[in-house]
């Protein structure tokens, strides 16, 4: 690394430099160059810049974080598609196939959104921003596997231009961007995002009764489901690529936890929040207006939280350190919100039985009023304290 670190200082580093023929592409260079070395200058600006830890090295963090899940959903969607046509096939088949349908997915997702950053960077002459390399990670995990590449590049640039660059970049968003994508997908190709047919491909034909709805979107339908409660926790289920299994979904959130990037008041009060709302459920099952709807309510509900995206969602989404509440105290409304809401849109939508990204995305909005009342409250608290040693003295 040393040779190459000399390569590049001696021999590429001048035209990039001032006065250099490719002054221009400065931003460019930089983005490749800190990304292979540890940057010689501090990231200074920002919402989230809390402490002088360089922030190429946390969301290289997080990227690691989100590797288990990365590569159980390249198993997964191998074992999804061979079950899906009644085939036999090992596990290195399973996992082959499944990197051939997901790794082209991520490459889309990065070469897409980066080149939007690059272009941006380039206009404006402002440094790479940090934040995509995980959000190019997330969109990939967060979309189901059969969708075109080419709307995986229009939601990953989509959520470059219109969920940060109109903010001021990374630090300075509201919006998780990788939520935006996913959003952006949704509503704007939603045959393509719901249904049967997009979570688990079938090249090759699937037999006879094949379905390949989720366990959401079965319960959304009939109240019921074909899937045990420890197939969703393994994650041997349709859904998007990177969400099924909680177990590699807890092997991450015990990376971020350990070093410190995640929060872990977010994750626990997001458990607590859609634990209290499905206890909520269970209680008033009985009085459900229709027959699936009671018996969606009825789920227990610690299959609630192992059930879909909320795992990945409260783990990875709502711990974003830009778009979530900044205040310890904070951080406990803001998780259990989400998690209690996401629940609810859950259940009351079956139309869209998946709720975690909305109630993630709503209390984006939220997580600043948050903190406003929350120190507004400390202010108080200090103000009637030293009213009162006044008054003493």
């Amino acid at each position: 690394m040393k040779a190459l670190h000399n390569y590049i200082e001696e021999k590429i580093k001048p035209s990039f430099e001032e006065g250099g023929k490719l002054h221009k592409y400065w931003p460019v260079y930089d983005g490749f160059y800190t990304f292979l070395f540890v940057p010689a200058h501090p990231v200074e600006s920002g919402a989230h810049v809390r402490d002088g830890i360089d922030l190429k090295r946390t969301m290289n963090t997080v990227i690691m974080a989100l590797i288990p899940a990365l590569l159980f959903g390249m198993w997964n969607v191998g074992y999804q598609h061979y079950n899906a046509i009644g085939e036999d096939a090992g596990f290195w088949m399973q996992f082959g196939f499944g990197a051939w349908k997901v790794l082209p997915i991520v490459i889309v997702s990065y070469a897409a959104g980066l080149g939007a950053e690059f272009l941006f960077c380039v206009i404006k002459g402002h440094q790479i921003n940090e934040g995509y390399l995980v959000s190019g990670m997330l969109i990939p995990l967060i979309m189901p596997v059969d969708i075109p590449l080419w709307m995986v590049a229009v939601s990953a640039i989509f959520a470059v231009v219109i969920g940060k660059e109109v903010f001021g970049g990374t630090g300075m968003n509201i919006f998780n961007p990788a939520l935006i994508a996913r959003a952006f997908a949704f509503f704007a190709y939603p045959t393509y995002m719901s249904g049967d047919k997009v979570w688990i491909n079938t090249a090759g034909g699937a037999v006879d009764g094949f379905s390949g709805a989720t366990i959401l979107g079965e319960l959304a339908t009939s109240g019921t489901t074909h899937y045990s409660p420890l197939e969703a926790f393994i994650g041997m289920i349709p859904g998007s690529i990177g969400e099924t299994s909680v177990i590699a979904i807890l092997i991450g959130a015990g990376l971020l936890i350990f070093t410190g990037i995640g929060s872990w008041k977010i994750m626990l009060s997001g458990l607590v929040g859609g634990a209290t709302m499905g206890i909520i459920f269970n209680l008033v099952a009985p009085y459900a207006i229709t027959p699936s709807q009671q018996a969606f309510m009825a789920v227990p509900f610690w299959q609630q939280l192992i059930f879909g995206g909320f795992a990945f969602g409260v783990v990875f989404m709502a711990t974003d350190p830009v778009s979530g509440s900044q205040t310890e105290t904070g951080k406990w409304i803001y998780g259990f919100l989400i998690g209690f809401l996401a629940i609810m849109i859950r259940v009351f939508n079956p139309a869209y039985p998946e709720g975690v990204m909305l109630a993630i995305l709503f209390m984006n909005t939220m997580a600043p009023l948050i903190d406003h009342y929350v120190v507004e409250a400390n202010i108080k608290k200090r103000q009637k304290r030293l009213a009162l040693k006044t008054a003493s003295a």
